[in-house]
């Protein structure tokens, strides 16, 4: 994909810390450097611009969001691949909010679907978008265009220690994965991304490393979703910041080829 990013988009792209190269830029890095005397020239090697993130739907207008929090279990019960009980942390599952709620649907760009439902942990529940997680999680939607649409939410996850499993609001995975399985039903966004580890193992029930769940796809409660870093993770490995806009970059792919199925359907 070609990079059609404007000034704006650069911003933040470089406040996640990835270097976004122009085509003169990748030009001039591919031309081979000039020989020194008496010796042969050595080509730089190619770099690649990282994909640019596609065109972007016209909202529809969105349901009522309901909240949701797990109910605490009366008696955990052990959850398939999450371990023994008493192993896994029990977890609350927070209600879902919008990011966006001042965002005008006239002025929404194409290919971004009917909605979004975003699924972290490492985020202030009543802040999402405060502290520096918050403010790098804005700053990752604002790059795709997402805080131009009505219909983003995040649901986020918090984790409490393994002997809390009785506190008001915790549950254990499995109940927490249920929870967000009605959360999803309910709202029907377009995709579900699911950011870091805690909220891959509570909304897939699996327990590979992120770098396995990242390399394919899922889908929770019937809607496509793409797991990739979450912004506490990004915050401590910005190494990881370029992987996690490809993978941003593949959740908007994702969510054009799905639009453009139907149409052709219609």
């Amino acid at each position: 994909m070609s990079l059609n990013l404007d000034a704006r988009q650069r911003a933040m792209l470089q406040e996640m810390g990835v270097t976004v190269w122009t085509r003169a830029e990748t030009a001039a890095l591919q031309a081979p450097a000039a020989p020194p005397p008496a010796a042969a020239a050595v080509p730089l090697p190619a770099t690649a611009p990282l994909p640019a993130a596609p065109a972007m739907a016209q909202p529809i207008s969105a349901p009522a969001a309901r909240a949701h929090t797990a109910p605490a279990p009366a008696a955990p019960a052990a959850h398939a691949g999450l371990g023994a009980p008493g192993a896994a942390p029990a977890l609350r599952l927070h209600a879902p909010q919008l990011l966006y709620p001042t965002a005008d649907p006239a002025q929404t760009p194409p290919g971004l679907g009917a909605g979004w439902l975003i699924v972290t942990e490492g985020i202030a529940a009543a802040d999402p978008l405060g502290g520096d997680a918050g403010k790098l999680l804005d700053n990752m939607l604002r790059a795709m265009q997402l805080h131009r649409h009505p219909r983003v939410f995040v649901t986020a996850l918090e984790r409490t220690a393994p002997g809390a499993r009785t506190a008001e609001g915790a549950a254990a995975p499995a109940d927490v994965a249920a929870a967000l399985a009605e959360v999803v039903t309910t709202l029907q966004p377009a995709l579900v991304l699911v950011l870091g580890h805690v909220a891959a193992r509570a909304a897939l029930g699996r327990t590979e490393p992120l770098g396995r769940l990242r390399a394919v796809p899922h889908t929770v409660a019937g809607r496509p979703a793409v797991v990739t870093y979450d912004p506490a993770f990004l915050l401590r490995s910005q190494d990881a910041k370029a992987a996690t806009w490809a993978d941003l970059c593949r959740a908007l792919a994702l969510v054009r080829k799905a639009e453009g199925g139907a149409s052709h359907a219609g």
